[in-house]
């Protein structure tokens, strides 16, 4: 058991062998030997490459392990093979404690995720996808108006959410996959909102339009087609843009932004395929776009980030109703005890948690 798990957190902090065997001052053969479970690790020893892997030491004992199934990179082919294999197992790790912590509760405290009943079986037109869409807000409840928090909208119908630190992967846009028939989705915690809202519901499109779409139509474009609707549907954009316009104001796109948490870029797209604006003009503002440099950072504030607050809330109605205490509830959320306790007693700022 601690040798895979040592593996995982190695590969976790992406380090070679020869690496972490420096940092505790070991052979990469003695490291090796742990891995391959030839040899065990001294309980001094156990600390020391806890502190390497910035990991706490009960990691290496957890029972349950976990495999990503159907895993999907929006663009797998730009991250070398050493950090995709870094980011699965962080997020591995952050599967691993929130399955750990569910299984703590005598009823399962997550709904099962669902497809939404009655979608078309084949979508051979990308203007099917509108339908789609106002079918799945409508079985969930959303209406047309903004959605203010879409990872609990996306917790709340089964599907776990996950963040990594993806400041260092600039061509990381997210990543999809299954554990247990169980979908999650992962973005990066310190992506601008409106990046993160996206990644998020073109996911979702990839999951509610899965083995629909007809053999000419790209999955790509019909998931992001999919997002941009599921984020302001056709019925807001019109409400708010008008059926026709031959010009849109730029503080308008950003007063939308700031409204519906779509792009000005995105919410451009969105006038474009419900035909409120010309092809050519929408392609005229991109241009415009990529000389003032918005393409890259879009003017004004940046939209706030999403808060995947569900795990830390979990954590605590779990020590609320006695099915851990502190000292687990600590390790779970990755903190010290001392930082817990600050935490629970409202001393002090949150815990930094990756959920």
């Amino acid at each position: 058991m601690i040798g895979q798990r040592l593996y995982r957190a190695r590969k976790a902090a992406g380090l070679s062998l020869r690496d972490l065997g420096t940092k505790i001052g070991f052979s990469h053969a003695a490291i090796k030997k742990y891995e391959d479970e030839q040899s065990v690790p001294t309980s001094t020893t156990l600390l020391k490459l806890a502190r390497a892997l910035n990991v706490r030491t009960e990691y290496f004992f957890r029972p349950e392990t976990v495999a990503l199934d159907r895993i999907e990179y929006r663009k797998r082919s730009s991250l070398p093979k050493k950090r995709l294999e870094a980011i699965e197992h962080e997020v591995i790790d952050q599967i691993e404690r929130r399955m750990e912590l569910e299984n703590l509760f005598p009823m399962p405290p997550s709904v099962p995720f669902a497809l939404v009943p009655q979608l078309p079986d084949l979508v051979s037109d990308l203007a099917q996808i509108e339908d789609i869409v106002e079918a799945v807000r409508k079985a969930w409840n959303l209406g047309y108006d903004p959605i203010p928090d879409l990872i609990d909208v996306l917790e709340t119908h089964g599907i776990r959410v996950f963040m990594i630190d993806a400041n260092t992967d600039p061509k990381f846009d997210g990543l999809a996959a299954s554990v247990n028939q169980m979908p999650i989705i992962v973005v990066g915690s310190n992506w601008p909102g409106d990046r993160q809202r996206f990644t998020l519901a073109h996911e979702l499109g990839h999951l509610m339009l899965a083995d629909r779409l007809a053999a000419e139509i790209d999955e790509e474009t019909a998931c992001n087609r999919f997002a941009g609707a599921f984020l302001i549907p056709r019925q807001s954009v019109t409400q708010e843009l008008g059926a026709h316009r031959s010009y849109i104001e730029p503080k308008e796109l950003a007063l939308l932004k700031e409204e519906f948490g779509l792009s000005m870029s995105g919410i451009l797209y969105r006038a474009r395929d419900l035909g409120i604006v010309t092809p050519a003009w929408r392609d005229e503002q991109a241009k415009l776009f990529r000389i003032k440099g918005w393409h890259i950072t879009e003017p004004g504030k940046p939209y706030p980030t999403e808060k995947a607050h569900v795990f830390e809330q979990m954590v605590f109605h779990a020590l609320a109703e006695d099915y851990i205490g502190e000292s687990k509830a600590a390790e779970l959320m990755q903190v010290s005890l001392t930082s817990f306790q600050m935490v629970r007693a409202l001393e002090g700022s949150d815990a930094a948690t990756h959920q």
